[in-house]
């Protein structure tokens, strides 16, 4: 298992879980703003087959705003990003743990802000069956 995310495998088809995702996502006030296909620019670029593998990019606009103004460089580290991809016969979902990866920055109030979207991002990662 990974530290600086969210992981878990599950016996449901790789279409069917990015089909539940818009709706969990927005459930807890995100948003899916960048969603990149990897087996396809993998195929575009490299001429090379592989897996499903899909990168989102989830935002919640509050969070992103606050986050800006209290450390303006912290665009480098957003959004918040989910990967889903097929391994062996299952799909796995993993998403960013934000106090994770901005524990490299030392600023109190960015912590907090990344302790409240971790709360949020398990609820959509719990709601992922």
């Amino acid at each position: 298992m990974i530290n600086y995310g969210f992981y878990k495998e599950l016996n449901v088809s790789f279409g069917e879980i990015l089909k539940q995702l818009p709706e969990k996502v927005k459930d807890q006030g995100f948003g899916i703003v960048s969603q990149i296909d990897m087996k396809e620019k993998f195929k575009e670029k490299l001429g090379i087959e592989f897996k499903e593998y899909t990168i989102l990019g989830l935002c919640d606009p509050a969070s992103a705003i606050k986050s800006i103004q209290t450390e303006q460089s912290i665009g480098l580290m957003l959004p918040c990003n989910m990967v889903v991809f097929e391994k062996d016969d299952k799909t796995v979902v993993s998403i960013i743990k934000p106090t994770i990866a901005m524990s490299m920055i030392e600023n109190e109030k960015l912590e907090s802000i990344s302790r409240k979207v971790e709360e949020r991002l398990k609820k959509i990662f719990d709601s992922i069956e």
